[in-house]
């Protein structure tokens, strides 16, 4: 009768034991593959935080971009013979006494600068370049639709949406004061469109979203639902028809 018992004890010690080796062997399995995932989030690049600095904020005072048509003159301190004036072809380039052509639209002054540095570096030893804007197209801004006077106007100083709409004469009676759209082109294939609210701001005193400007906006006030209307309305029914 023992060995019936003895057998049926080692059964149950042969159960528990596998038992406990599945169980360990599951532990290590999930605890590899936890590490393993971390292992790679870590690894991939993190995802930019997003920011509230997008484009309508991030240059607020942008620096000035050569355009074709721009004259400046190019001053060498301790070689004034280099000296030169140059005028931007319709291409984009400028011709570079004895340094060749350097293309230059689309870059600020400074970045002009180091290109003209970098190309006479070849003949001069770390020349002492300076760049002087003598002709070049004034920062503007566009203003159209229902203001007083439309059309464009030179951008002198920081100025806002608001400041802006003044310039231009104002609002006429057709405008929709609640739905301005100012159009800023942010590459030759993109222009971003940004709705403004410019009734709200003035009914709440508060101009703390009022943008500002950057030279080649456009400003655009659309009409009013009852300038929409009023060539379909009788004359005599006009009394009738409340102001919104």
């Amino acid at each position: 009768m023992a060995f019936p018992y003895v057998r049926v004890i080692m059964n149950k010690a042969t159960i528990y034991l596998v038992i406990v080796l599945l169980a360990a062997t599951l532990a290590f399995s999930q605890q590899n593959a936890t590490v393993a995932s971390s292992s790679a989030v870590a690894a991939q690049p993190a995802a930019p935080a997003p920011s509230n600095n997008g484009p309508w904020f991030s240059q607020r005072h942008p620096r000035y971009e050569i355009r074709p048509g721009d004259i400046f003159d190019i001053v060498f301190e301790y070689t004034p013979e280099f000296n030169q004036t140059l005028t931007v072809q319709p291409d984009g380039y400028v011709s570079l006494r004895d340094a060749g052509d350097v293309y230059v639209v689309g870059k600020s002054v400074p970045q002009v600068t180091d290109a003209i540095r970098d190309a006479y570096g070849k003949l001069l030893n770390h020349p002492m370049v300076s760049l002087v804007m003598k002709d070049f197209e004034k920062p503007y801004f566009i203003a159209d639709g229902q203001v007083g006077h439309p059309g464009k106007y030179e951008l002198r100083d920081d100025t806002t949406l608001v400041q802006a709409i003044a310039m231009a004469g104002g609002f006429l009676s057709s405008a929709k004061h609640s739905q301005v759209v100012l159009y800023r082109r942010v590459s030759d294939e993109w222009t971003q469109a940004k709705l403004v609210d410019v009734k709200k701001m003035e009914g709440d005193h508060n101009l703390a979203e009022d943008l500002h400007l950057q030279p080649g906006d456009m400003l655009f006030v659309p009409k009013n639902r009852l300038s929409k209307l009023m060539p379909f309305i009788p004359t005599s029914n006009l009394s009738m028809i409340p102001v919104r």
